[in-house]
């Protein structure tokens, strides 16, 4: 049985689970549902933490870093460790290791990023590991205008987030593969039923069978190298017809 500590931690973690999900089902991308997390959380984060900018670093296999972050200004101080290719969000991200920096104007690591991230007026953060699938990772990044401000309930309330997060992202890049699959199968499903509305449209031209017509339709696209979909819709034009824009798939 979970103590009284545990219930109200998942008690008052409900309704971040719940905005995140409705973040997912509402965002039209990845791109956007990261850039909702950042600002979720830079609202969570500032007044009791100072003024507090948030940034999301998502890293792929053999791709470029996207970053989401919380306002214009939040953006600029993220984008100062990709100079650096260090800091805490990216070391977190690599790392799965949760980077807490007291102040940056005592901080011994990223000794060069430290200084230049200094110049902004920022003087803690933390960089959050979320835990993702398939060689990708991503962190969350807090900075604070307020040296030492992060502390440890505010260490764990972060990572909390971050684990909702991980879930939420996860279930986001999935919908967004389901989607991608989705497009590319009704691509092909109209193509398809193009080339077959074209292949009849030769049958009745040519009185012949569907495989002489298809035959006939495959010759003339090798010949004129175009593909067989552009050379089918070409067709249809010629005897009065559109390519359809649904199948029968569809409804």
């Amino acid at each position: 049985m979970p103590d009284e500590e545990e219930l109200e931690y998942e008690t008052e973690r409900d309704p971040v689970t719940a905005l995140l999900q409705d973040m997912v089902l509402e965002s039209g991308d990845v791109q956007d549902f990261l850039t909702g997390l950042a600002t979720v959380a830079s609202k969570a984060f500032t007044g009791p933490y100072g003024e507090v900018f948030c940034g999301v670093t998502l890293l792929r296999p053999r791709s470029m870093v996207t970053v989401a972050s919380s306002s214009d200004r939040a953006r600029e101080v993220d984008e100062v460790q990709y100079g650096f290719d260090d800091g805490p969000c990216l070391r977190a991200a690599r790392t799965g290791e949760t980077v807490h920096i007291r102040d940056f104007l005592t901080e011994k690591r990223f000794p060069e990023y430290r200084e230049a991230i200094a110049s902004y007026g920022l003087r803690s953060a933390l960089g959050i590991p979320i835990r993702l699938e398939d060689g990708a990772s991503a962190g969350l990044d807090f900075y604070s205008t307020t040296p030492d401000i992060f502390d440890a309930k505010g260490i764990a309330v972060a990572e909390g987030l971050a684990r909702d997060a991980s879930r939420s992202l996860r279930l986001a890049v999935r919908i967004a593969t389901l989607s991608e699959d989705s497009r590319n199968l009704k691509a092909a499903m109209t193509a398809r039923t193009t080339i077959d509305m074209a292949v009849g449209a030769i049958m009745a031209q040519n009185r012949c069978t569907q495989q002489e017509a298809f035959a006939i339709l495959r010759r003339a696209s090798s010949a004129r190298n175009v593909k067989l979909r552009e050379l089918a819709v070409g067709i249809l034009e010629s005897v009065g017809q559109s390519e359809p824009v649904a199948t029968h798939f569809d409804h």
